[in-house]
């Protein structure tokens, strides 16, 4: 029942929106079709992204006052955490939208490599496509003649671990260790340590062993995802120092 639930709602989806591009790009490149369908993806879920970017953003301007309290109350940690936290509700910041960004993609990037798993492309499964949508009069799996997106690619692999190493880097907040630490701290400087220097080699691994399509998605949702992080962070910045100059 799940797994036919998935499929409705995530690898149909996927699938079919796939089919209907690579049937409009140029030679059928299912490559090309990959990166508009990333970033079609990316759009539906700027609303969160945005969300996230503004949080990590807030948190970044406001280190000092986190530090000024940790300083303050060092000797006292659920007061330093009351304190933090009223800090963060008065910045209206919930410091886990980053971390459901990446859940939601998730799904999307398991029945994209589904879609490429299950025998669907370069030959079209007839069975699985919407009414609507047209068979492609030809389907190319080399991306620009160059990339075998069935296949496995390290070139591709390397490109979404790095970007994903700068995308990371520019949403996360930096978190020092502190003497002393309880075990949320500990595991907060952990799990940030964590997601900076051991995602992006995870994300490069995966990258690499599941598909070249699936190196193609991340690669571009990263360098899109980073693109948007500086856009939306030097405007939400400039703002709030307006707001401190007034």
């Amino acid at each position: 029942m799940l797994v036919n639930a998935f499929s409705t709602l995530i690898t149909d989806p996927l699938y079919n929106g796939l089919i209907f591009l690579v049937s409009v790009v140029p030679f059928g490149d299912v490559g090309v079709a990959v990166v508009i369908l990333t970033v079609l993806v990316k759009i539906i879920l700027l609303p969160l992204a945005h969300k996230s970017i503004k949080t990590q953003a807030i948190v970044k301007k406001i280190d000092p006052e986190i530090k000024v309290i940790r300083e303050k109350h060092k000797k006292d940690k659920q007061e330093q955490a009351k304190k933090t936290m009223e800090l963060y509700k008065k910045y209206s910041i919930n410091p886990l939208s980053g971390l459901l960004l990446i859940i939601i993609q998730i799904p999307i990037i398991l029945g994209l490599y589904l879609v490429f798993l299950n025998g669907g492309l370069p030959d079209i499964n007839t069975a699985r496509l919407y009414s609507f949508i047209k068979i492609p009069d030809i389907v190319t799996m080399d991306f620009i003649g160059l990339i075998d997106i069935g296949g496995k690619s390290i070139v591709l692999a390397l490109i979404a671990g790095v970007a994903q190493f700068i995308q990371v880097n520019l949403s996360l907040p930096k978190t020092e260790k502190v003497e002393n630490p309880t075990l949320k701290e500990d595991l907060m400087y952990s799990f940030n340590l964590q997601m900076r220097y051991v995602l992006p080699f995870i994300v490069g691994g995966i990258a690499y062993f599941i598909s070249a399509a699936v190196a193609l998605y991340w690669a571009t949702s990263n360098i899109f995802a980073i693109g948007q992080e500086i856009f939306v962070r030097r405007k939400i910045i400039d703002k709030m120092d307006a707001n401190d100059s007034v």
